[in-house]
């Protein structure tokens, strides 16, 4: 039977059963090194499997498609001419190459945010230099050069081997038969690429079946995920919606009802006859998963967990998107960054708004960091921003040992801030600063000794201490700490200096650094808000009480928070709140993340978590508080509703001001 099948579609089908073997390896070695599925239960796992098999399967397809369209066409001749030798083993190496390329820097991404490889990926192409930097300074990558043109090579032998083996065809087959093998080919390839015997291909969607983001995630293919994510573009403001639900949002931030403003002014009766300075560090890939002061079992942030003990501290306080760049651009704006696809930082039509930054009269306005500020397009939105800002970033300072990718440590980055601080107070000149920290993240560069600080090594913690706290490395635990040990320093710094006491310290993490699943935060890990959930604290006995405070917070609150505790008046035409204020009595976080495969936004008040996805509207209902994964929205439609409806102007709100907070021409 097989020797009356015409060699040319033996040798469709041959390749597309090598195509997906090799996609299917790389399936094996995520499940093996990036799934985390250990806690998951064996069903699960095996539906997840098979679903991802069925992906794989007919990414294998599409791969080979166009090939297998020219020799269906050319049939007999396809094993007569060079040419078409030639064309099908380029498109073969070409093939093999890009989707390796695909898979590998999926890898990567997902041990990086813990989600696959999507169309947002595409942001890092926009700092192409620092992204390649991460790249080289955290993998092996000339040894994968290497590798790849071995790989080329084997694809060549592979390609010419299979040519080769079909090449000999002795039985020439009538038009009738040939187009009855045309046909069918073409059915079982379509099929292949349909995979379904119901109304309805095979689509991304299908993979999210489970409570678990993990298991969700492990079924996937990246590639085609990667390529169906273009379908989120982002939405553009919906006026009618908008003004549907600014009564809501004019609620709860107390805003006139009978038309559209978001002005708040906030006048002090009196102010301080010394003005406070004002810090605020940004920790870069700092939760409060990691923290010890939060419940890791290993002692990840003492000198953290010293200060916290005699700071405020917001316990359920969530930065809106995981990411650096959207940090930074909520943190300076007042504004949560919901794009879908790249960072509001690289957005240009909303980088001109009226911030409270901007608003701190009389003070010297600062910006520190390692490495260069045209990063994300970070730049812009500082000096677009705030008037008299001075930056200093890479070539700024006296002493500077660049240290990797992100330029100088953060023990250099604080010490040289310091001296400008320093200078300042000696000059009576009250600032404002914002200092961005980097050596908590990759490629984790910490040195082997830095006066107190010692990197600890493989023997000094156990792996199964390691894999209880959620580190994924010794390098990853040795980069917080030291952080950790230079926020301490720096403090230190700054009492020697003299404006410790005369200063708001205000520090909060970026996002969280991806993370195994651990006892600690489970709900929060399985509903893929953990990156979101960092710490916020605010270090100034002489201006605040020491104490933690439960409300929710989320990072637009950080300038109304720090601006009215030194007193400083101001009007805040954002979406933030003062969380030390009493308005408004019940606060919420907004986040915006992935889930079920599409961008989505999520509201979470007391221990409830409400989500919603952009697209398809997807709902779900979660107490954090407890440990299953269970949807209870029906249970409770009442509270379901007002999430949504809080959650819907939230979002709507932002697009709103994106566009409609720009400063007035002067």
């Amino acid at each position: 039977m097989l020797q009356k099948i015409p060699n040319y579609i033996k040798y469709i089908f041959t390749n597309v059963l090598f195509l997906f073997l090799y996609i299917l390896f790389f399936r094996i070695l995520f499940y093996q090194f990036f799934a985390q599925l250990d806690q998951v239960s064996s069903s699960e796992i095996q539906k997840a499997f098979w679903l991802g098999i069925r992906f794989d399967l007919k990414l294998a397809v599409l791969t080979f498609f166009p090939l297998a369209g020219l020799i269906l066409i050319v049939n007999y001749q396809f094993f007569k001419k060079k040419i078409y030798k030639k064309i099908a083993n380029l498109y073969l190496i070409l093939s093999y190459l890009i989707l390796t390329l695909f898979f590998l820097f999926d890898f990567g991404y997902y041990d990086y945010l813990s989600i696959r490889l999507d169309a947002s990926s595409l942001r890092f192409l926009s700092d192409l230099k620092i992204s390649s930097q991460v790249l080289v300074e955290s993998y092996p990558i000339y040894k994968g050069i290497l590798g790849l043109l071995l790989l080329c090579f084997i694809i060549y032998k592979l390609s010419k081997f299979i040519y080769s083996a079909y090449t000999n065809q002795t039985n020439i087959l009538s038009k009738k038969i040939k187009t009855i093998y045309f046909i069918s080919t073409v059915l079982l390839l379509s099929y292949g690429i349909y995979s379904s015997i119901t109304h309805y291909p095979l689509r991304w969607s299908q993979a999210f079946f489970s409570k678990k983001n993990q298991v969700n995630q492990f079924a996937l293919n990246p590639v085609l995920y990667f390529f169906d994510s273009f379908a989120y573009r982002n939405e553009g403001i919906d006026m009618k919606t908008f003004k549907d639900y600014y009564p809501v949002m004019a609620n709860y931030l107390n805003l006139p009802k009978d038309h559209v403003s978001f002005e708040r002014k906030v006048v002090f009766d009196a102010t301080y006859t010394k003005k406070p300075n004002v810090v605020i560090v940004m920790m870069e890939s700092v939760g409060v998963k990691p923290m010890s002061y939060f419940g890791s079992p290993i002692s990840s942030t003492p000198k953290m967990d010293s200060i916290i003990k005699k700071s405020l501290v917001f316990s359920n306080f969530y930065v809106h998107k995981s990411g650096t760049a959207p940090s930074v651009f909520a943190s300076v704006t007042g504004l949560p960054d919901i794009d879908g696809v790249r960072t509001a930082s690289r957005n240009p039509l909303i980088q001109d708004q009226r911030i409270i930054f901007d608003q701190f009269k009389g003070y010297e306005k600062l910006y520190f960091l390692g490495g260069s500020a045209n990063w994300a397009n970070i730049r812009s939105v500082f000096q677009s921003n705030i008037k008299g800002l001075k930056i200093f970033e890479e070539g700024s300072y006296n002493t500077e040992k660049r240290a990797d990718v992100w330029g100088i440590d953060d023990y250099e980055l604080f010490k040289e801030s310091n001296k400008k601080l320093e200078k300042l107070t000696k000059e009576n000149k009250p600032f404002i600063a914002y200092i961005q920290t980097a050596s908590n993240h990759m490629p984790f560069t910490v040195p082997d000794v830095q006066e107190s600080y010692k990197p600890l090594n493989k023997k000094e913690v156990s792996d199964a201490l390691l894999e209880k706290s959620g580190f994924k490395s010794i390098a990853q635990l040795n980069a917080l700490r030291y952080l950790d040990f230079n926020i301490g320093k720096f403090l230190e710094r700054a009492k020697e200096s003299g404006y410790y006491d005369n200063t708001i310290f205000a520090f909060f993490g970026d996002h969280n650094t991806a993370m195994k699943r651990t006892e600690n935060f489970t709900k929060e890990y399985d509903l893929n808000i953990q990156l979101q959930h960092v710490p916020f604290f605010i270090n100034a006995p002489k201006f605040v009480k020491t104490g933690t405070m439960t409300k929710n917070g989320k990072l637009i609150d950080l300038f109304p928070t720090i601006a009215s505790l030194a007193k400083v008046n101001h009007t805040n035409y954002t979406l933030g709140n003062n969380l030390l204020d009493s308005l408004p009595k019940k606060t919420a976080s907004f986040v915006y993340l992935k889930s079920k495969g599409e961008p989505t936004v999520g509201l979470i008040q007391d221990s409830l978590y409400y989500s919603k996805t952009n697209i398809s509207k997807t709902t779900g209902l979660y107490n954090l508080n407890t440990k299953e994964v269970k949807d209870i929205k029906n249970e409770y439609p009442s509270k379901a509703k007002k999430m949504d409806s809080l959650l819907t102007a939230y979002y709507h709100a932002t697009k709103y001001l994106y566009l409609n907070n720009k400063k007035k021409k002067q």
